[in-house]
């Protein structure tokens, strides 16, 4: 197992790198968020890695930090999504809104992915929502995030938050500021005015 490569930047492409360690050049599938924060041509750079081995073939995926293989890896495991359609998600929004999507079953923003429809959505929101954890938005510093326990699990909030992405707040806003107002009401309606009536005077 190749756990991760330290060498120079030889090239990059739109779904991929090639990193020169000791004389050898290891081809490495990128998602573009990776590929994004990756140094020039000739700087050096780490990758964690992970490899994939089939029978058509063998291919090495590489990852700008140990959160984005952890994610990679527990959608590879979701039924129906293989490697390459695991990078397309991570690559088509950031890894906390990715992570917040999950926790709160927020299938709109999952469905943003190339390729990844209603029911590919719901199936990753229900077959990760236990495994996606607070842990996994400590490591990512989300400033003022709202944990997965302090956010109610009902209809009306999850809708209440869809609704307020849909405006154009964050999922980390949209979390934050639904769980402030919760408690107040349980009418999808009512909780998206209260919520923003609470950001205006923020």
């Amino acid at each position: 197992m190749i756990a991760y490569l330290e060498g120079k930047i030889i090239a990059k492409g739109q779904n991929e790198a090639v990193i020169s360690v000791n004389g050898i050049g290891f081809q490495v599938n990128c998602s573009v968020n990776t590929l994004t924060v990756l140094p020039k041509r000739d700087e050096s750079c780490v990758l964690w890695t992970w490899l994939s081995v089939r029978q058509d073939g063998v291919d090495l995926f590489g990852f700008a930090s140990q959160e984005e293989r952890r994610m990679f890896l527990r959608l590879t495991a979701v039924s129906g999504i293989g490697p390459k359609t695991a990078l397309q998600i991570l690559g088509c929004m950031p890894l906390k809104d990715l992570t917040l999507a999950i926790m709160t079953g927020d299938t709109a923003v999952l469905s943003r992915a190339p390729g990844i429809g209603k029911k590919t959505a719901q199936r990753i929101a229900l077959e990760l929502k236990e495994k996606v954890t607070e842990a996994d938005l400590e490591s990512l510093h989300l400033e003022g995030a709202v944990p997965a326990a302090q956010l109610p699990q009902t209809d009306a909030v999850n809708e209440a938050v869809q609704a307020l992405m849909a405006l154009g707040y964050t999922s980390s806003e949209s979390a934050r500021a639904v769980s402030g107002v919760s408690s107040q009401s349980d009418d999808a309606g009512e909780l998206i005015k209260l919520a923003l009536r609470d950001m205006a005077g923020r």
